[in-house]
């Protein structure tokens, strides 16, 4: 079990924000022409959160923080660092979002940065705090927040990108603090590959294609090639996936035998079980986001606060915290829940 000192870096809170409107697996039927049977049991879902129409990327990262905010009893003036999450899509075009939130929360002292690495990006920014943290004294709290709405970008009816369907909509946060007593990060991992960097694009709107009046139908998230990408995904992402898992469960002086609970991102059902069976984990020891969707990065703020609330992580707990997002990236963390000692 990880010591508690100076150099230790803990999860104080974690926060989440969700639209009240749904779409239900009928409607999602209905759009798709996939039996309504198929998206409840090979998609995974009976439901999915939709933005209404003040729900904006970065409005709902804001709700998202607050929410964590209150859940720690943090004062956003102990806030040194904003690490936004934010999508691309957001309220604004070329627009830094994590300035915006930093002033709307009132975290006065804090600088801003934003960070992409798409339904890896928490992950990500994680092992970034936690390094700016250990070599920088001046940041001691971080705050990791941002909203998602990528949903605005999938066309129900393109059969290329149909794999996209459980994307949804939400705003998710952490708080991270060097030398809290609880919940500390022990390690992280990250694999990135570029030869999939075009696999999943939005092919116009860009300075290669600009947007066009012509065009404009195109301005969704797409596949030029499915079965290409398909094939060379069978062949390294779900390896890749559980070596992200691994490297961080050995920098952690941890195995898989130790895992007590795994935050996942939602992925479809026979992927997430697979995941289980390969870790030797029950259904108990993980949370499907069948009501919730995908909210890419968001996802694991959204396990923490579901798991918490219904029992499934609690004081002891070892959480293996994994992500993979489009460009490629696979990404793992690895959390000693409770009080560290």
């Amino acid at each position: 079990m990880a010591r508690d000192t100076p150099h230790s870096i803990g999860i104080v809170s974690a926060g989440r924000y969700i639209p009240e409107r749904f779409v239900t697996s009928a409607e999602l039927a209905a759009r798709t022409g996939i039996p309504e049977p198929v998206i409840r049991e090979k998609f995974g879902l009976r439901r999915k959160p939709t933005p209404g129409p003040d729900d904006h990327a970065g409005a709902m990262g804001l709700w998202a923080a607050q929410d964590a905010l209150a859940r720690g009893g943090v004062d956003p003036r102990e806030i040194d660092l904003v690490l936004c999450t934010t999508e691309e899509w957001k309220e604004y075009p070329l627009w830094t979002a994590g300035i915006k939130l930093a002033h709307d929360l009132g975290a006065r002292r804090a600088w801003a940065l934003d960070v992409q690495l798409r339904c890896g990006t928490t992950m990500a920014a994680m092992r970034v705090a936690k390094a700016m943290m250990l070599a920088e004294p001046g940041i001691r709290t971080v705050l990791i927040a941002g909203g998602y709405r990528n949903c605005d970008f999938v066309d129900l009816e393109n059969p290329r990108s149909r794999f996209l369907t459980n994307l949804s909509a939400g705003g998710g946060a952490l708080i991270l603090r060097r030398g809290h007593p609880r919940n500390h990060l022990l390690a992280s991992s990250v694999i990135t590959d570029g030869s999939f960097s075009l696999d999943v694009i939005v092919p116009v709107g860009g300075s290669v294609e600009p947007l066009t009046e012509e065009n404009r139908a195109r301005y969704r998230l797409d596949v030029p090639d499915p079965p290409g990408m398909k094939r060379r995904l069978d062949e390294r992402s779900m390896a890749n996936f559980l070596k992200v898992i691994d490297d961080a469960l050995g920098d952690s002086g941890h195995a898989r035998a130790d895992i007590d609970f795994l935050n996942i991102l939602h992925m479809k059902r026979s992927a997430h079980d697979y995941v289980l069976r390969e870790l030797g984990l029950a259904q108990e020891q993980s949370l499907y986001l069948e009501d919730y969707g995908h909210l890419g990065q968001q996802d694991q703020p959204l396990v923490i606060t579901r798991a918490l609330e219904d029992g499934r992580l609690r004081d002891g707990h070892l959480m293996v915290m994994v992500a993979a997002g489009i460009g490629y990236a696979w990404a793992a963390s690895v959390v000693r829940w409770g009080p560290c000692s």
